[in-house]
């Protein structure tokens, strides 16, 4: 078992940034992959960054390109997405994933097995 504990949510105007943690404990060894998903009212769970953690190969969609950075302290157990030039659709509640071996697509929220309680995080003027 991997239990994912998210923090660092919030409130924040268009433009702003926000830096999310994911705290990991358990059995680490058996995690290949983790990731951020977010869930806006209304809507499916989307993936917004992952990150093969062996290598730290990193993973975006396009609409967090060049303003997310997914990143990983592998001494604490950490796992962080910076989010800079935050938008009103950002709005949602973030959650960290991890998976073991992913065969196909990391966006797929059924290959992971492990989830965190979720952050909110508000993107409003």
């Amino acid at each position: 078992q991997v239990q994912l504990v998210e923090s660092g949510g919030g409130s924040v105007q268009p433009g702003g940034s926000l830096r999310l943690s994911c705290s990991a404990s358990g059995y680490i060894d058996s995690v290949y992959y983790m990731a951020w998903f977010r869930q806006a009212p209304g809507k499916e769970r989307e993936g917004v960054a992952a990150i093969y953690t062996r290598r730290s190969l990193t993973y975006y969609v396009d609409s967090v390109k060049g303003r997310f950075t997914i990143s990983q302290d592998n001494a604490k157990n950490m796992l962080y997405l910076q989010m800079n030039s935050l938008k009103p659709e950002d709005t949602a509640v973030y959650y960290c994933a991890a998976a073991g071996i992913i065969i196909g697509s990391v966006w797929v929220p059924s290959q992971y097995n492990f989830w965190g309680q979720g952050t909110q995080v508000t993107v409003s003027s």
